[in-house]
């Protein structure tokens, strides 16, 4: 197998015409320069260079050698170049995972924040595949993912960053007897039908779940449905209540009113990524993007 290093010198000894002006160009010796291209002649089984008077010529395969070794210069150097771009931000791409709730009042502005910052990076968005986002990053089909998880609940060789808490609302048909109060207490809701945004429970539901529990109830869950839009609607028909993540509310169903509960409870949003994609400034700009996003959403940044 031939050697780069030694096609550059090769290169240097048939663009300067002798081996004692190659080892000036290239701070070596002479001798160190002869042995470098022995060597060379030996991986490529024939002769590259002939001597005329002071200096040498190239021969057929060595002028063939050394044009490669131009290209390889080349292909380095653009290497090296798009390597800077792409340490600096001014390059590259990102793939980010993100949950259906969050998409248009914190990923939408999030991304236009990042393509101002960063106009030639490439940001390409996905729909979170439930429970697999996690897994995605691990294996490297994505970058990054904005996720409903706890710091510590993420996968081998991935880093999650906490963001946000999303505070939960309680959700109300217009007239309920509790409609009026300014705040809720969970506990002012254990004889209430519940309706659910989430089934199967997932981390959202499971967070308000325990919490029921650690007040000393477990909600009577008369209707389970998968989406929060329509779980509002459940609960505009007077079929129970709902306990709601602020960002899942989207626009209100006008037969809904919403209050905060009392202590606040919320999910964890997190930004995991590799460790080594961490490191890129690309996405220091998208988690502090995010964060921006999602406190203009009303959620509770977290440090």
């Amino acid at each position: 197998m031939l050697d780069v290093r030694r096609l550059q010198v090769l290169r240097a000894v048939v663009t300067s015409g002798s081996v004692t002006a190659a080892a000036q160009h290239l701070g070596y010796t002479p001798s160190a320069v002869s042995q470098q291209l022995g060597v060379l002649e030996r991986q490529a089984g024939t002769r590259l260079l002939a001597r005329v008077g002071r200096g040498v010529r190239p021969t057929a395969a060595g002028r063939l050698l050394a044009e490669h070794a131009e290209l390889i210069a080349r292909q380095v150097a653009a290497a090296e170049t798009a390597l800077a771009e792409l340490r600096a931000g001014r390059s590259g791409r990102l793939t980010l995972r993100y949950f259906a709730s969050a998409g248009g009042p914190v990923v939408a502005p999030a991304l236009a924040a990042f393509r101002a910052e960063h106009p030639g990076v490439r940001l390409t968005l996905r729909l979170e595949a439930p429970g697999e986002s996690l897994d995605e990053v691990a294996r490297g089909t994505v970058d990054a993912a904005l996720v409903v998880r706890d710091a510590g609940d993420t996968a081998p060789g991935v880093v999650s960053r906490p963001v946000a808490e999303d505070p939960f609302r309680v959700v109300l048909p217009r007239g309920h007897r509790l409609a009026g109060q300014a705040e809720l207490a969970l506990t002012e809701l254990a004889g209430e039908p519940w309706v659910t945004g989430e089934w199967p429970v997932g981390p959202c539901l499971r967070r308000v779940l325990d919490a029921c529990a650690a007040a000393g109830f477990s909600p009577d869950l008369a209707v389970e449905s998968e989406d929060y839009p329509t779980a509002q609607g459940f609960v505009a028909a007077g079929l129970g209540v709902a306990v709601i993540p602020s960002l899942a509310l989207g626009t209100p169903h006008p037969g809904v009113v919403s209050r905060p509960l009392s202590p606040g409870l919320g999910r964890p949003v997190c930004l995991a990524a590799a460790e080594a994609t961490w490191e890129l400034p690309t996405m220091a700009t998208l988690e502090s993007a995010l964060r921006g996003a999602l406190r203009e959403a009303g959620a509770v940044e977290a440090f």
